[in-house]
């Protein structure tokens, strides 16, 4: 896309939604730089990144001005706007409604409990402190639930 700058993305990689948008990037070879933003060290709450988003959440992508949050929002936007295969977000109003569909039943089920997995059995370990081992079965029982 001639005359269109590389878009921005600012990721912090621990995240999967942020991993999810770097990989879509890649894969479909948008030009774009990533900004290392630290959520462990409070980065994303600075003056300069809330300007960006204050809720302070990553990912963010600022593609030529245009600021946009959520990994969904990324994601769907960057399929349209660069014309990506079909396959990744259909344009065939039926397909993409299910594509829809999906992402917002996975956003509010599995994402969410598959992150609460996740803090208890990677992420508190590696920080050096305990795993409750009853919160991480109710996590998990959460998830099979779901």
């Amino acid at each position: 896309m001639a005359g269109r700058q590389a878009v921005k993305a600012y990721l912090d990689l621990v995240s999967q939604a942020c991993r999810a948008i770097l990989i879509f990037l890649k894969d479909n070879k948008i030009p774009h730089t990533v900004e290392n933003i630290a959520i462990r060290k409070g980065e994303q709450k600075t003056p300069e990144f809330t300007k960006l988003n204050p809720m302070q959440k990553l990912p963010v992508l600022v593609d030529n001005g245009f600021v946009l949050t959520e990994s969904d929002a990324i994601l769907k936007y960057l399929a349209t706007a660069y014309n990506v295969p079909d396959h990744w977000y259909p344009k065939l109003p039926e397909k993409r409604a299910r594509v829809d569909e999906y992402t917002a039943w996975n956003h509010a089920n599995t994402r969410t409990h598959i992150s609460s997995v996740f803090l208890h059995e990677v992420l508190l370990p590696r920080m050096g402190q305990q795993t409750n081992p009853e919160e991480l079965e109710k996590a998990l029982a959460d998830l099979v639930a779901h």
